[in-house]
């Protein structure tokens, strides 16, 4: 089935899945049962076969799936992935510290920022370069994803220059709408918009 065909609550599902997996291939557990991915998900096994039929046959009845390399291999996350970082503020700091990136193949490997008193700095090992050495720098270290921790007045610039790099994705934390060529895809994460839907789902759990 083509990419775009699957749901994508389907393919948030499927990270959820790996996560679970990779935790028992830590383990040294062969293979599971959907019960077993439904339980440790906290979902249910109808589902799990769902999502896994999208992609072919990979479990046998009775003996369950193999956990080395079932899922990562659909989401493209069986080798590394490069990244670099653009915006040095409190959010790509923090993003630079979180370890859940490089633990599951995505390496940032530079950050990019415009701030003359932070540019020639490192974030946690990584050189803060100025946006200037962007392009040049993707196309030369064959960088596959930007992600973007800058002010919204801003993110739409930066989107205009990855359009003119062999970027293939960008993960964007501005709550910015970028508008981007049809090579790249992007993914919004909006830090706010996920809280107003938590407070929706709050509101009308516990309202009278």
């Amino acid at each position: 089935m083509k990419a775009d065909k699957i749901p994508e609550a389907t393919i948030t599902r499927l990270s959820m899945y790996s996560r679970y997996l990779t935790k028992m291939e830590e383990q040294n557990v062969q293979k599971v049962s959907s019960v077993d991915i439904a339980q440790g998900v906290q979902g249910t096994p109808a589902q799990v076969r769902k999502d896994l039929a999208y992609f072919g046959d990979f479990g046998m009845r009775g003996v369950g799936y193999k956990v080395t390399g079932l899922i990562k291999e659909i989401l493209g996350v069986d080798h590394p992935w490069k990244m670099i970082l653009v915006g040095a503020g409190n959010l790509g700091s923090a993003l630079t510290h979180y370890a859940g990136f490089e633990k599951r193949g995505f390496k940032i490997s530079a950050v990019f920022d415009n701030d003359v008193n932070k540019i020639g700095m490192t974030l946690n090992g990584l050189p803060i370069l100025p946006i200037t050495k962007m392009i040049d720098y993707i196309d030369e270290n064959s960088v596959d994803i930007a992600v973007l921790a800058v002010p919204e007045s801003s993110a739409q610039d930066v989107a205009d220059l990855l359009c003119e790099t062999r970027i293939k994705g960008i993960m964007n934390f501005s709550p910015a709408s970028l508008i981007t060529c049809d090579s790249i895809e992007i993914r919004q994460i909006d830090l706010a918009v996920s809280l107003e839907g938590l407070s929706y789902r709050i509101k009308n759990k516990y309202e009278d």
